[in-house]
C-alpha cells in the first residue's frame, strides 16, 4: 500500500468514525427538539387578545428623559454613562440593556436587591442563552437558555411570536418583573415573579415563575415549551434562583 492510498484509508476511517458518533447522539444536533411541559395553565375565563411584539409597550422608566439636566436631575444618556462598566462584551442587545438600565436606576430607591439585573431577549432562538444576568457591581453577564410558552410559539420552531398576558394562553408576557418568594412546587424549587407592567400584571395569577425543568437544556437544540414560564435547565435552576431571588428586577422583551 503506498503512502498516499494510507492517508486516503484514514480518512475514510475517520469520517466512519464521525458518522458513527453522530448516528449515536454523540454530537449534539440544532435540530433537536426537546418535548414540552405536560402541564396546562388553568384558564381564568379572561377574553383578551393576545398582544404581537409590535404592540407590547415600553415600560416606563420614570424620572427625566429630556436633553439637558436640572436640579440634579442626569439625563437618560449621563445615566448610561454611569453603566458603561456593564456588559462591554456586548452579549446583550443594546436596546434592551439600555432600557433595563434606565429603568434600574430611576427606581433604585424601590429594589430590594440591586446586585443583579436580568434581561430576558425573547426576540431569539430558544436554544440561544437569553436569559441574561448582570452582576451589577463588576458589570460581567451569565446567560443561560430558558423556555417560553406554548401560546408563543404554537409551530415549536423555537422562536416566540406573540406574547399574552392572560390567563388560559399559555403565552410568556413581556414586561419588567420583580423577583419575589422562593417556594417548592410541581417543578421543585421555584420563584414567584410580580408583574410590574401592563404587559405582565397577571404573572402571580398565572404563576408564571422561574423553575428548572427537564425539558431546557443547555444546549443548542429548540427547548421545550413552557405554559408562560421562563424555566430553565435543572443543573442551573438553584443557582440561577438563589442569584436573582429577594426583590432583584428581569426586564423581558422581544423587541427586535
Amino acid at each position: 500500500m503506498t503512502f498516499k492510498n494510507a492517508k486516503n484509508v484514514l480518512a475514510l476511517i475517520s469520517v466512519t468514525f464521525l458518522m458513527a458518533a453522530c448516528a449515536k447522539g454523540g454530537f449534539e444536533s440544532s435540530s433537536t427538539v426537546l418535548p414540552d411541559d405536560p402541564d396546562t395553565e388553568q384558564s381564568a375565563g379572561d377574553t383578551a387578545q393576545t398582544i404581537p411584539p409590535a404592540e407590547v409597550e415600553t415600560p416606563s422608566t420614570g424620572g427625566s428623559s429630556g436633553s439637558g439636566s436640572s436640579s440634579g436631575t442626569l439625563t437618560d444618556a449621563q445615566i448610561l454613562a454611569k453603566y458603561s462598566y456593564v456588559d462591554t462584551k456586548k452579549t446583550i442587545k443594546q436596546s434592551m440593556l439600555q432600557n433595563a438600565l434606565l429603568y434600574y436606576h430611576k427606581n433604585l430607591a424601590k429594589i430590594k436587591n440591586t446586585d443583579v439585573l436580568s434581561v430576558i431577549d425573547f426576540s431569539l432562538y430558544s436554544g440561544k442563552p437569553r436569559f441574561h444576568v448582570i452582576n451589577m457591581k463588576t458589570g460581567e453577564v451569565w446567560s443561560v437558555r430558558t423556555a417560553h410558552g406554548k401560546g408563543s410559539d404554537p409551530d415549536h420552531d423555537g422562536y416566540a411570536n406573540s406574547f399574552s398576558n392572560v390567563s388560559g394562553s399559555n403565552a410568556s408576557s413581556i414586561g419588567i418583573y420583580k423577583t419575589a418568594e422562593t417556594y417548592s412546587g410541581s417543578h421543585g424549587y421555584s420563584l414567584r415573579l410580580d408583574g410590574l407592567s401592563s404587559t405582565n400584571s397577571n404573572a402571580r395569577a398565572r404563576a408564571v415563575v422561574v423553575h428548572g425543568a427537564d425539558y431546557v437544556s443547555e444546549s443548542n437544540v429548540t427547548q421545550g415549551r413552557s405554559w408562560g414560564c421562563p424555566a430553565v435547565a435543572m443543573s442551573l435552576r438553584t443557582k440561577l434562583i438563589d442569584t436573582i431571588k429577594g426583590g432583584s428586577i428581569i426586564y423581558a422583551s422581544a423587541t427586535n
